[in-house]
Protein backbone atom coordinates (compact mmCIF):
# COMPACT_ATOMS: atom_id res chain seq x y z
CA UNK A 1 0.00 0.00 0.00
CA UNK A 2 1.01 3.56 -0.55
CA UNK A 3 1.03 4.25 3.19
CA UNK A 4 4.17 2.20 3.71
CA UNK A 5 6.17 4.73 1.67
CA UNK A 6 5.12 7.73 3.73
CA UNK A 7 7.31 9.04 6.52
CA UNK A 8 4.83 10.78 8.78
CA UNK A 9 7.49 12.95 10.37
CA UNK A 10 7.13 16.59 11.21
CA UNK A 11 9.14 17.43 8.10
CA UNK A 12 5.87 17.93 6.20
CA UNK A 13 4.71 20.49 8.73
CA UNK A 14 7.73 22.63 7.93
CA UNK A 15 6.99 22.56 4.20
CA UNK A 16 4.91 25.24 2.53
CA UNK A 17 1.82 24.35 0.50
CA UNK A 18 3.67 24.13 -2.82
CA UNK A 19 6.31 21.90 -1.27
CA UNK A 20 3.76 19.49 0.17
CA UNK A 21 1.73 19.40 -3.02
CA UNK A 22 4.83 18.98 -5.17
CA UNK A 23 5.97 16.06 -3.01
CA UNK A 24 2.56 14.40 -3.29
CA UNK A 25 2.44 14.76 -7.07
CA UNK A 26 5.98 13.44 -7.43
CA UNK A 27 5.17 10.47 -5.22
CA UNK A 28 1.69 9.50 -6.41
CA UNK A 29 0.74 11.14 -9.71
CA UNK A 30 -1.09 9.95 -11.80
CA UNK A 31 -2.80 7.77 -9.18
CA UNK A 32 -3.72 10.82 -7.12
CA UNK A 33 -6.77 13.07 -7.37
CA UNK A 34 -7.85 16.45 -6.01
CA UNK A 35 -11.21 16.65 -4.24
CA UNK A 36 -13.24 19.84 -4.81
CA UNK A 37 -16.65 21.02 -3.60
CA UNK A 38 -16.80 24.64 -4.77
CA UNK A 39 -14.87 26.36 -2.00
CA UNK A 40 -11.98 28.68 -2.75
CA UNK A 41 -9.47 26.39 -1.02
CA UNK A 42 -10.09 23.49 -3.38
CA UNK A 43 -9.65 25.77 -6.36
CA UNK A 44 -6.39 27.11 -4.94
CA UNK A 45 -5.17 23.51 -4.84
CA UNK A 46 -6.35 22.92 -8.41
CA UNK A 47 -4.63 26.09 -9.62
CA UNK A 48 -1.42 25.21 -7.80
CA UNK A 49 -1.37 21.57 -8.94
CA UNK A 50 -2.27 22.36 -12.56
CA UNK A 51 0.93 24.39 -12.77
CA UNK A 52 2.91 21.29 -11.76
CA UNK A 53 1.32 18.51 -13.86
CA UNK A 54 -0.55 18.69 -17.19
CA UNK A 55 -3.08 15.88 -16.61
CA UNK A 56 -4.50 16.59 -13.17
CA UNK A 57 -7.29 14.33 -11.90
CA UNK A 58 -10.08 16.24 -10.12
CA UNK A 59 -13.35 14.93 -8.71
CA UNK A 60 -16.41 16.15 -6.84
CA UNK A 61 -19.38 14.58 -5.08
CA UNK A 62 -22.59 15.42 -6.92
CA UNK A 63 -25.08 14.89 -4.11
CA UNK A 64 -28.15 15.71 -6.18
CA UNK A 65 -28.70 18.71 -3.89
CA UNK A 66 -26.05 21.10 -5.18
CA UNK A 67 -26.80 24.69 -6.12
CA UNK A 68 -27.23 25.26 -9.84
CA UNK A 69 -24.51 27.89 -9.44
CA UNK A 70 -22.13 25.19 -8.23
CA UNK A 71 -22.69 23.03 -11.30
CA UNK A 72 -22.14 26.00 -13.60
CA UNK A 73 -19.06 26.98 -11.62
CA UNK A 74 -17.52 23.56 -12.20
CA UNK A 75 -17.97 24.10 -15.93
CA UNK A 76 -16.07 27.38 -15.61
CA UNK A 77 -13.25 25.59 -13.78
CA UNK A 78 -13.09 22.86 -16.42
CA UNK A 79 -12.79 25.43 -19.19
CA UNK A 80 -10.22 27.53 -17.34
CA UNK A 81 -7.87 24.65 -16.53
CA UNK A 82 -8.61 22.28 -19.38
CA UNK A 83 -9.69 19.49 -17.04
CA UNK A 84 -12.73 17.29 -16.57
CA UNK A 85 -14.12 17.16 -13.05
CA UNK A 86 -15.31 13.62 -12.39
CA UNK A 87 -18.74 13.47 -10.71
CA UNK A 88 -19.54 10.76 -8.18
CA UNK A 89 -23.22 10.42 -7.30
CA UNK A 90 -25.10 8.58 -4.56
CA UNK A 91 -26.42 5.09 -5.19
CA UNK A 92 -30.00 5.42 -6.45
CA UNK A 93 -31.20 2.38 -4.50
CA UNK A 94 -29.80 3.68 -1.23
CA UNK A 95 -31.21 7.11 -1.94
CA UNK A 96 -34.68 5.73 -2.60
CA UNK A 97 -34.67 3.58 0.53
CA UNK A 98 -33.53 6.52 2.68
CA UNK A 99 -36.17 8.88 1.30
CA UNK A 100 -38.91 6.25 1.62
CA UNK A 101 -37.95 5.69 5.25
CA UNK A 102 -37.48 9.30 6.42
CA UNK A 103 -38.63 11.68 3.69
CA UNK A 104 -36.86 13.99 1.24
CA UNK A 105 -36.03 16.61 3.88
CA UNK A 106 -34.88 14.26 6.64
CA UNK A 107 -31.88 16.48 7.46
CA UNK A 108 -34.14 18.88 9.35
CA UNK A 109 -35.23 16.13 11.78
CA UNK A 110 -31.97 16.02 13.75
CA UNK A 111 -28.23 15.45 13.54
CA UNK A 112 -28.65 11.68 13.18
CA UNK A 113 -30.87 12.07 10.14
CA UNK A 114 -28.73 14.79 8.60
CA UNK A 115 -25.64 12.62 9.09
CA UNK A 116 -27.44 9.72 7.42
CA UNK A 117 -28.23 11.92 4.43
CA UNK A 118 -24.59 13.05 4.25
CA UNK A 119 -23.48 9.43 4.51
CA UNK A 120 -25.58 8.37 1.54
CA UNK A 121 -25.01 11.47 -0.59
CA UNK A 122 -21.33 12.15 0.21
CA UNK A 123 -19.47 9.62 2.37
CA UNK A 124 -20.36 6.50 0.38
CA UNK A 125 -19.70 8.21 -3.00
CA UNK A 126 -16.35 9.38 -1.61
CA UNK A 127 -15.41 5.76 -0.97
CA UNK A 128 -16.13 4.95 -4.58
CA UNK A 129 -14.21 8.01 -5.79
CA UNK A 130 -11.09 6.88 -3.94
CA UNK A 131 -11.17 3.19 -4.81
CA UNK A 132 -7.89 2.13 -6.37
CA UNK A 133 -6.13 5.43 -5.68
CA UNK A 134 -2.91 5.83 -3.74
CA UNK A 135 -3.53 9.39 -2.52
CA UNK A 136 -5.87 12.35 -2.68
CA UNK A 137 -5.62 16.06 -1.97
CA UNK A 138 -8.10 18.24 -0.10
CA UNK A 139 -8.31 21.98 0.53
CA UNK A 140 -9.35 21.75 4.18
CA UNK A 141 -7.77 24.07 6.77
CA UNK A 142 -7.29 23.75 10.52
CA UNK A 143 -8.94 27.07 11.28
CA UNK A 144 -12.23 26.12 9.58
CA UNK A 145 -13.64 24.15 12.52
CA UNK A 146 -12.51 22.83 15.90
CA UNK A 147 -12.82 19.30 14.54
CA UNK A 148 -10.22 20.10 11.87
CA UNK A 149 -7.72 21.75 14.18
CA UNK A 150 -5.62 18.60 14.45
CA UNK A 151 -5.34 17.67 10.77
CA UNK A 152 -1.88 17.01 9.36
CA UNK A 153 -0.60 18.14 6.01
CA UNK A 154 0.10 14.49 5.20
CA UNK A 155 -1.62 11.61 6.95
CA UNK A 156 -2.94 8.11 6.42
CA UNK A 157 -6.67 7.84 5.78
CA UNK A 158 -7.71 4.59 7.41
CA UNK A 159 -11.34 5.15 6.38
CA UNK A 160 -10.31 4.68 2.76
CA UNK A 161 -8.01 1.70 2.90
CA UNK A 162 -4.94 3.43 4.30
CA UNK A 163 -4.32 5.71 1.32
CA UNK A 164 -2.53 9.03 1.75
CA UNK A 165 -4.54 12.16 2.47
CA UNK A 166 -2.80 15.43 1.66
CA UNK A 167 -3.99 18.82 2.96
CA UNK A 168 -1.38 21.33 1.79
CA UNK A 169 -3.41 24.35 2.97
CA UNK A 170 -3.85 22.99 6.50
CA UNK A 171 -2.04 25.90 8.13
CA UNK A 172 -3.38 28.64 5.83
CA UNK A 173 -5.61 31.45 7.04
CA UNK A 174 -8.65 32.79 5.12
CA UNK A 175 -6.54 35.83 4.30
CA UNK A 176 -3.87 33.68 2.65
CA UNK A 177 -6.50 31.94 0.56
CA UNK A 178 -7.99 35.28 -0.53
CA UNK A 179 -4.55 36.67 -1.38
CA UNK A 180 -3.70 33.67 -3.57
CA UNK A 181 -7.07 33.87 -5.34
CA UNK A 182 -6.53 37.54 -6.11
CA UNK A 183 -2.90 37.15 -7.16
CA UNK A 184 -3.58 34.22 -9.51
CA UNK A 185 -7.03 35.40 -10.60
CA UNK A 186 -8.55 32.06 -9.56
CA UNK A 187 -12.26 31.85 -10.49
CA UNK A 188 -14.45 31.96 -7.39
CA UNK A 189 -17.91 30.58 -6.72
CA UNK A 190 -20.59 33.14 -7.70
CA UNK A 191 -22.45 32.61 -4.40
CA UNK A 192 -19.57 34.21 -2.51
CA UNK A 193 -20.82 37.53 -3.83
CA UNK A 194 -24.14 36.83 -2.10
CA UNK A 195 -22.65 36.34 1.35
CA UNK A 196 -21.89 32.63 1.28
CA UNK A 197 -18.53 31.68 2.80
CA UNK A 198 -18.80 27.88 2.72
CA UNK A 199 -20.53 25.96 -0.06
CA UNK A 200 -22.49 22.76 0.51
CA UNK A 201 -25.84 21.38 -0.57
CA UNK A 202 -28.48 23.98 -1.39
CA UNK A 203 -30.95 23.17 1.44
CA UNK A 204 -28.13 22.98 3.99
CA UNK A 205 -26.23 26.18 3.22
CA UNK A 206 -27.06 29.84 3.72
CA UNK A 207 -25.19 33.16 3.60
CA UNK A 208 -23.52 34.35 6.81
CA UNK A 209 -22.94 37.74 8.38
CA UNK A 210 -19.53 39.37 8.58
CA UNK A 211 -19.34 38.63 12.30
CA UNK A 212 -20.27 34.95 11.91
CA UNK A 213 -17.97 31.96 11.62
CA UNK A 214 -17.22 31.00 8.02
CA UNK A 215 -19.06 27.66 8.39
CA UNK A 216 -21.99 29.05 10.38
CA UNK A 217 -24.13 28.79 7.27
CA UNK A 218 -23.81 25.01 7.14
CA UNK A 219 -26.72 23.16 8.83
CA UNK A 220 -27.54 26.44 10.61
CA UNK A 221 -30.59 24.97 12.35
CA UNK A 222 -28.44 22.57 14.42
CA UNK A 223 -27.44 23.58 17.95
CA UNK A 224 -23.97 22.72 19.30
CA UNK A 225 -23.29 20.22 16.51
CA UNK A 226 -19.96 20.15 14.63
CA UNK A 227 -20.21 21.56 11.12
CA UNK A 228 -19.06 18.32 9.53
CA UNK A 229 -20.62 15.96 6.99
CA UNK A 230 -18.48 12.95 7.84
CA UNK A 231 -15.87 13.21 5.09
CA UNK A 232 -13.19 14.70 7.35
CA UNK A 233 -14.71 14.24 10.80
CA UNK A 234 -17.77 12.48 12.15
CA UNK A 235 -20.59 14.63 13.55
CA UNK A 236 -20.59 14.01 17.31
CA UNK A 237 -23.56 11.98 18.46
CA UNK A 238 -24.60 11.15 14.94
CA UNK A 239 -25.49 7.78 13.47
CA UNK A 240 -26.56 5.92 16.59
CA UNK A 241 -28.31 3.37 14.38
CA UNK A 242 -26.97 1.00 11.74
CA UNK A 243 -27.02 2.65 8.33
CA UNK A 244 -27.06 -0.72 6.60
CA UNK A 245 -30.39 -1.49 8.28
CA UNK A 246 -31.90 1.57 6.58
CA UNK A 247 -30.30 1.85 3.15
CA UNK A 248 -28.30 -1.34 2.71
CA UNK A 249 -24.58 -1.90 2.49
CA UNK A 250 -22.56 0.71 0.58
CA UNK A 251 -21.11 -1.99 -1.66
CA UNK A 252 -24.53 -2.68 -3.19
Amino acid sequence: MASTTVDLSLDFEAMDARGVLGWALDAYHPNLAVSVAGGAEGMVVVDMASRMVPDLEVFTLDTGKLHEETLLYFETIEERYGIRIQRFEPDLGQLERMINAFGEDLYFKGVNFRALCCQVRKVYPMKHALQGRDAYVTGIRRSQTATRAGIHKVEIDDEHGGIVKVSPLADWSPEQVAAYVEERDVPTHPLFEQGYRSIGCEPCTRPVGEDEDERAGRWWWEVDAPKECGLHARPVGALDFEISEVVGDDSE
